[in-house]
């Protein structure tokens, strides 16, 4: 048997926040299966959290894929099954607003991909780079994007918060999707927008080079709970490692 060219430490954590009262966030680890998940749910009457949960536990039934195309097939076939189980959902509850944000990150052999909807993110810190990955899917970003606002007017900007897609929300899962090669010392994050409402890049780089994934996970939660957690919060943090490596020193 070959062994795989990287092997993965994963770390995980979620927080309800300071102000809300329920948790509509959740998340996946299947390192095995080379898949990770943070998905951020919306909608009243406990909708919200009905919707993250679909999506994580569709996912998470993927199984073993043989190949990077079979894997990218198996997880987008389990996405549109939860996407098609939230919209039941809405029907059920009179066509009432029930979908989730979306980040994923997929990896097979030397390859990763990032599949997302909606405002959640994925960045990565490589070679001491940390950039973010995805691009939020929401009306402010749009107005940027087509020079309508300047960035100053966007951090003020009234509908900041709304976003253009989700999972469940339109008649088909609208995502999109980066690629690229994996290397050795990659680390990347995925997050709710809970956490960059209130943590600057900067700071998510330092925790990520300081600790390991689960001590990241659990310090950048704990940093947004002392900054007031307006809304749940999840972190997932993948570290990458070339297989015959061993595992370096952390604090």
């Amino acid at each position: 048997m070959i062994e795989a060219p990287f092997q993965f430490e994963t770390g995980a954590a979620t927080d309800t926040g300071r102000v809300r009262d329920h948790n509509e966030d959740s998340f996946l680890t299947l390192p095995e299966a080379g898949v990770w998940v943070v998905a951020d749910g919306m909608g009243g009457h406990h909708a919200g959290d009905f919707a993250s949960r679909t999506i994580v536990e569709s996912v998470g039934s993927l199984g073993r894929p043989v190949s990077a195309p079979d894997l990218q097939a198996r997880f987008m076939d389990r996405l549109l099954r939860a996407h098609q189980l939230i919209q039941d959902q809405s029907a059920l509850l009179n066509g009432a607003t029930v979908g989730a944000t979306l980040v994923a990150l997929l990896s097979f052999d030397q390859h990763f991909a990032c599949v997302w909807s909606g405002d959640s993110r994925i960045y990565l810190l490589r070679a001491g780079q940390y950039t973010q990955v995805t691009v939020d899917h929401t009306e402010v970003n749009e107005l940027l994007r087509t020079g309508a606002i300047t960035a100053e007017q966007a951090l003020t900007w009234p509908r900041r918060n709304v976003i253009t897609r989700a999972i469940g929300v339109h008649d088909a899962p609208q995502t999109d999707e980066r690629s690229g090669g994996l290397a050795d010392g990659d680390i990347f994050l995925l997050c709710s927008d809970g956490l960059t409402e209130h943590i600057e890049d900067h700071e998510m780089a330092e925790t990520l080079t300081r600790f390991a994934p689960q001590a990241a996970c659990d310090a950048l939660v704990q940093l947004t709970l002392q900054r007031g957690a307006k809304d749940n919060v999840t972190v997932v943090v993948v570290r990458v490692s070339a297989a015959q490596s061993a595992v370096g020193a952390w604090q």
